[in-house]
């Protein structure tokens, strides 16, 4: 989205907001409210602080501070020598089984992967032990960077004994299509999450600084007659993923 057209939707929103809040929360609700109404979309380009303080005839530290709260709640993403774009904050329960094309596309967004390595080879002692296979066993392993409107959010590795998906090359974007379509759907899933700090490999993948929150999860999935289908370990971004659970006392 051109400049122009972003300083445009803030103005816009700005004009809502009343003159009575101090100028800095004025800022901070104009692009928060630009952005839940969808007049930019994830991953668009802010203007600098310079531009937007000239467009608005205020001062670089009330930007400045209006932007730090728009970062601290996930809704921007800025990192030094970057630019500040729209955060693709997503929202994922952990109540149902759904995958990460369905959880980006319910957010309105687009999935998409890049792919760093897809194959097929022997299953490792540990991979045996997962997904309870034997010695002999083939195993495709695939690993991806997952993206929403093309902006990386997490780093996935699975595993899938060959006898659900017999070649890699039936994968393109949706591992869970290609199960479906084959009859292995899986119906319910064991999953444990916990956090941890991203190598200089998990930072060159997400476009993050390495020892940034990462969010992991590590799933294994069954199909509705008990078999294994998939182990997967996924780190998210911990700035623009956030768990939801539903309790009931």
């Amino acid at each position: 989205m051109a400049e122009t057209q972003v300083i445009d939707a803030i103005g816009k929103s700005l004009e809502q907001i009343p003159a009575d809040i101090p100028l800095y929360k004025r800022l901070k609700l104009a692009i928060e409210q630009a952005i839940q109404t969808r007049a930019f979309q994830a991953g668009s380009v802010l203007p600098g602080e310079r531009v937007i303080a000239t467009s608005f005839s205020l001062s670089r530290v009330t930007v400045r501070k209006a932007l730090s709260l728009l970062e601290d709640e996930g809704l921007l993403s800025r990192r030094h020598g970057f630019k500040t774009e729209i955060g693709s904050r997503v929202e994922k329960s952990l109540s149902t089984l759904t995958s990460f094309s369905e959880d980006i596309r319910a957010r309105g967004q687009v999935p998409g992967c890049i792919w760093i390595s897809k194959q097929v080879s022997r299953a490792s002692s540990t991979e045996m032990m997962a997904l309870g296979v034997a010695g002999n066993a083939n195993v495709i392993r695939m690993k991806r960077v997952r993206t929403a409107n093309g902006l990386p959010i997490a780093l996935e590795t699975s595993i899938v004994p060959v006898r659900f998906v017999p070649t890699p090359d039936l994968i393109d974007q949706s591992l869970y299509e290609v199960l479906q379509e084959r009859g292995f759907m899986p119906e319910r899933a064991i999953q444990r999450m916990r956090s941890r700090a991203a190598t200089a490999e998990d930072a060159g993948h997400l476009h993050c600084e390495a020892g940034s929150p990462l969010l992991v999860t590590e799933r294994r999935c069954f199909t509705a007659d008990g078999q294994i289908v998939e182990v997967c370990e996924t780190r998210y971004k911990g700035e623009v993923y956030d768990f939801v659970f539903e309790l009931q006392r």
